[in-house]
């Protein structure tokens, strides 16, 4: 049973219903391996993220953090032999082209380990999201990109979505008739296991253009 978590970001650690799911969920601790969303900076190590975990008293025997310093093939080896996947917050175009620089999609869509994602991660695990100027991101036009497609949606995640309710949901207008669109800002979370969807925090869905506030479920 495939299990994903999409969070957005979390200053002060997971609140306690986070941790009790992921003390659930996470019952193989032998790996992690972290996913750069800047694979050019060594300094991009994951440090906010596995501080999260450990707060949670969830601890691995060994770390691995992907990014260009670390052989493609490599990669794909700490992928295959992952007990946990993080895809790490930050830059999400850079993360989006280092997954596929580097031909992680599939393998990370194939794993059997339990995979995570905060912000620019979370996104990146979408069927697709949009790429906005809108939305923080450093662009002229807007675009929507190719994710992981781990589940059948698309996340917009860490954004001030309740003072941008009206542009957020006029960005994500073409989106959401295509699929659905759930939207989080900070400590928030998403979690698909097989068809069931647990919310976290102040999540919202549009589809069709229509938006809605989800009911919290953990």
């Amino acid at each position: 049973m495939k299990t994903h978590y999409y969070l957005g970001w979390f200053n002060n650690y997971f609140p306690e219903k986070l941790i009790r799911a992921l003390q659930e969920d996470i019952t193989e601790r032998k790996s992690l391996v972290m996913i750069s969303s800047n694979p050019s900076l060594d300094d991009v190590d994951g440090a906010a993220e596995r501080s999260w975990l450990e707060q949670a008293g969830i601890r691995f025997d060994d770390y691995h953090l992907i990014n260009y310093r670390v052989q493609r093939g490599d990669a794909d080896t700490l992928i295959q032999t992952a007990s946990v996947i993080f895809l790490l917050g930050g830059d999400t175009i850079k993360q989006n082209r280092f997954l596929k620089d580097y031909e992680l999609l599939e393998p990370i869509k194939k794993s059997t380990a339990l995979i995570l994602g905060a912000s620019a991660g979370a996104i990146n695990m979408s069927a697709k999201w949009l790429c906005s100027k809108n939305f923080g991101h450093h662009v002229d036009t807007s675009s929507v990109y190719d994710g992981i497609a781990l589940n059948n949606f698309s996340v917009l995640s860490h954004f001030d979505l309740e003072n941008n309710m009206a542009l957020v949901q006029s960005e994500l207008s073409t989106l959401s008739e295509e699929m659905t669109v759930y939207v989080s800002n900070k400590d928030c979370a998403l979690r698909v296991s097989e068809d069931k969807i647990d919310i976290l925090g102040d999540v919202y869905v549009v589809s069709r253009s229509e938006i809605k506030k989800m009911d919290e479920t953990f």
